[in-house]
Formats: structure tokens, sequence, C-alpha cells
């Protein structure tokens, strides 16, 4: 069943590579290629780039990164020559990538103009420790579209203790769970729907709904397996991943403003 994660993952990190001020002697060039200055931050972009990509330490000494400065140059240099710049899927390809590091600096300009406090963190942990509750719970269940469908489940699971729940639902369950026998694995209340989160802390160990519970994915059986005390995470463990999380809020909030003023037909 689809759920909302109690701190989901952000998107990927819009940080740039490192400034101008970053580079060792930023106003003299690394090198001059047939008389074209190569600016020395571009050895910050391909040692960066390099470091992403999990390259080996010699990949990311001076002397190799100057190299691949060189090598880039040259070879846009030639393609000019051959006029590769003015092809259209080309040119366009360049503009698009003008556009999306222009986008990137929107954004890093935007989190650095909107710090978030540790009272802010502090906060939303404290809030989010609050909702998970004390327990988790493993539960089994079967999504499938009627009430009619699920009750006849129902019936069939009291009617003989040979049916077995798993069994139904990996046949039958309309759910990404099916394959697992419905088995949703640990989840605390919080990380569900209502419906089914006020259904499920209801049951007892080895018990099953007696009637169908409806959610906006549809009709569920559910059967829960087990239960336990919750250990919520430390603060300082998940204060990266909150972090992030208000981030993307701001930033999600930063498009929608955007978006909202803009005129696009």
């Amino acid at each position: 069943m689809k759920s909302v994660r109690l701190l989901p993952l952000l998107i990927a990190c819009f940080a740039l590579p490192a400034q101008a001020a970053d580079a060792p002697s930023a106003n003299k060039p690394m090198a001059i290629v047939n008389g074209e200055n190569v600016p020395a931050i571009f050895g910050n972009f391909i040692r960066q780039n390099r470091i992403k990509r999990n390259m080996p330490p010699e990949a990311l000494t001076d002397d190799a990164v100057k190299e691949g400065a060189v090598t880039a140059t040259l070879l846009a240099q030639e393609a000019v020559k051959r006029g590769l710049d003015k092809e259209p899927t080309v040119a366009a390809a360049l503009e698009f990538q003008k556009m999306e590091l222009l986008g990137r600096a929107t954004l890093e300009d935007y989190l650095r103009a909107h710090p978030i406090s540790e009272e802010t963190i502090k906060a939303e942990y404290e809030g989010a420790k609050s909702k998970a509750g004390e327990n988790e719970y493993r539960a089994r269940h079967i999504l499938v579209n009627s009430e009619k469908e699920a009750k006849n489940f129902i019936a069939k699971l009291n009617a003989s203790r040979k049916t077995k729940f798993e069994d139904l639902a990996k046949k039958y369950s309309k759910d990404t769970s099916a394959g697992n026998g419905g088995d949703l694995g640990w989840v605390v209340p919080a990380n569900l729907v209502p419906e089914f989160a006020q259904a499920m802390v209801a049951l007892k160990k080895g018990e099953i709904t007696r009637t169908p519970v409806q959610t906006r994915f549809g009709w569920h059986i559910i059967k829960l397996e087990e239960a336990r005390k919750f250990d919520f995470p430390a603060y300082e463990e998940v204060k990266p991943r909150i972090a992030s999380q208000i981030q993307q809020q701001a930033i999600l909030k930063l498009v929608k403003e955007l978006a909202a003023s803009a005129k696009v037909e």
C-alpha cells in the first residue's frame, strides 16, 4: 500500500561546482590552448565531477585535472571548427544545460537567503516523534476494488483455517505487497492512511478485520501479525534528513510561487 513516509528522502542535491573563490589563483588561467585561456575554476569543475564519479586519487591530481581541462578545451575548439556548435541538437542541448545551471543557481541562492534554523528542525523532529507513537506494527493486507469482494475473502478466511491469508493476498491483492503475501513489514501508524491505521491498531496479534476497511486506495482486509515497542531514531541521526525535507518543501513553495505568477501558454 502506498504511504506517506515519516522522513521521505529529499530530491537530489542542488549544489553547483565550487565557486571561483575556491579555485587556486582564480585570476590566472590553468592553461592556454591555441591562444584560448582555460580558467582555473575549470579545474574545480573537473575535480568535483570526478569525485562524484568515484574516480581514483590519481585522477584528482593537479596534473591529471589540468590534462582533463586541456583535453576538453581541444575537443570543444575542434567542435567549433567543424560548426558542430551550430548543429540544432547540439545548440539546443547547450541552451538546455545553461538553463539547468541557472535553475540550480537560483535554488542555491534561495536556500542561502532562507537558512533553516535549529529550532525549526527540532520542532519538526518532535512533531514526527509525537505522531509516530510508542508502537510499530507488522501487518498484512489484501487490497481489492469492491466491498463485496472484500467481504467474500473475509468469509473464506473465517470458514476454513486451511485458507491462508498470504495465499489470497498473492493471488488477488491489487497492492504491490501482493508478492510478499500482503506483508507491509514494520510500520508506524503515522505512515499509513488514517482509516487503515485505526483498524490495524485495534487488532490483536493474529486477528483479521471483521469488516472491510475502505481507504482512497480501495477496500482492505487487514491481518495483524505482531506489534512491538518503537524506538524512534535519535535527533542527531535524522537531523540531516529532516533539514533536507524542509529544504525540499521550501523549494516546492518557490516553484509554485513562480508558476502562479508566470504566463504559461
